[in-house]
């Protein structure tokens, strides 16, 4: 199944997919849109074009698992996204994500603009692979 993988922001939004097999997922883009409906509209053409079956969304819980302002707007975005798609949604903790994003980046010496315009897909891939690992995992049981 084709999954694509969406982590939220205010201003930008990175978006990954994973092959059919959901083996790897990989950072298509980062949308620079803050306005909803327009944003909704190029993840519901990114979805068509990938042909995507279920969108994860990525669902900042606070570290003590209570739902902050930002979580509270990634699950209202869901649920727009599948109300207007019609395709699943589901989220998925997304706890420490950007912070492991931008850790990767380090490593690879990424800085500046550069960096600021993958961070968001570099997030959306992390979400997308840790939901395929639970998936494998949970298929494997």
């Amino acid at each position: 199944m084709i999954i694509l993988s969406v982590d939220y922001g205010d201003s930008r939004t990175g978006i990954a997919v994973c092959d059919a097999l959901e083996m790897l997922a990989s950072p298509v883009c980062v949308i620079e849109e803050g306005y909803a409906p327009k944003l909704i509209k190029r993840i519901a053409d990114i979805c068509k074009d990938k042909r995507a079956e279920l969108i994860v969304v990525g669902y900042p819980i606070n570290m003590d698992s209570s739902e902050g302002e930002r979580a509270k707007k990634c699950k209202e975005l869901a649920s727009l996204i599948s109300e207007e798609i019609s395709i699943k949604t589901v989220l998925w903790d997304e706890r420490l994500t950007t912070v492991s994003a931008h850790m990767a980046l380090n490593m690879t010496n990424t800085r500046g603009k550069k960096r600021k315009a993958v961070v968001d897909a570099v997030a959306a891939t992390m979400i997308l692979q840790d939901y395929l690992d639970y998936r494998r995992n949970a298929n494997e049981e």
